[in-house]
């Protein structure tokens, strides 16, 4: 059973439909990889894949549960969508770590929240709060951050922040961990530090879906890939067709032009 399944998601804002019977379907530890224009849906692809945008119409389902149908109801009230978002962690491209909070705190925050739901939480407070800063503290120097934890984010490089984002997303134990072009604002040398955790958890199996232009690392990490155009998956299968032997003129002329640039 597949780890993930999408069908035939649509989604429009306004009279421009963005998103047009996306369908497709990824394994456990499998790394996707979605490219495209600027433009093309994929960053409005994720985002309905985490619940900050709510499709119009199709399905979402992980381990063969309905996270979402546009046919039922009950699947998209809010109390329901919060518990959903865990099944999904998100690295934004502009890391959005809260600047008040050090790398540690950011990564420890999601976890701190939740914890106040548990029944024995006033009991238990204090050794919650330090089971969650150890693995905070574990996450961080699996980042290669265990010097740098104690920083504000202006204290921190981009890469540096980036990997405390990383970090964040993965604290909660997602099932599927998602990228939205987590190197468009890096220099070079920052961007290798980042494209290195990624391929590191492909490494671990770590199911991913991934944004970028980085295409030399898509077709060398990603088990599946997916051209998006004006809002449609033109053309997905392994790297080495995507890549080396695409089907569809567009697709084509896309690769073209990415490597001209």
């Amino acid at each position: 059973m597949p780890i993930l399944e999408v069908e035939q998601l649509h989604k429009s804002f306004g009279q421009t439909e963005v998103l047009r019977d996306i369908s497709f379907s990824l394994e456990k530890g499998q790394v996707l990889s979605l490219i495209g224009s600027s433009g093309s849906g994929k960053t409005t692809l994720l985002r309905c894949l985490n619940f900050l945008e709510q499709p119009d119409a199709g399905v979402i389902r992980v381990n063969g549960e309905t996270l979402f149908s546009a046919a039922d109801p009950a699947s998209q009230r809010m109390s329901e969508i919060r518990k959903k978002r865990l099944h999904f962690g998100l690295v934004f491209q502009s890391f959005n770590l809260f600047p008040q909070y050090t790398a540690k705190e950011n990564v420890m925050l999601a976890k701190r929240l939740l914890a106040r739901d548990q029944a024995d939480y006033k009991a238990r407070k204090r050794e919650i709060f330090a089971a969650i800063e150890a693995e905070a503290i574990d996450l961080l120097t699996q980042m290669g951050l265990k010097d740098r934890m104690d920083n504000y984010p202006h204290q921190l490089s981009g890469g540096q922040c980036q990997r405390v984002a990383i970090a964040r997303a993965l604290a909660l134990a997602p099932d599927i961990l998602c990228f939205d072009e987590p190197t468009s604002a890096l220099d070079p040398e920052l961007t290798g530090e980042v494209l290195k955790v990624i391929r590191d958890l492909a490494n671990q199996n770590m199911t991913m879906v991934i944004v970028t232009h980085e295409m030399a690392f898509a077709r060398d990490v990603s088990n599946h890939v997916i051209f998006m155009d004006d809002g449609q998956i033109v053309e997905q299968g392994m790297p080495e067709q995507v890549f080396g032997y695409p089907a569809e003129e567009r697709t084509r002329r896309f690769l073209t032009r990415f490597r001209d640039q």
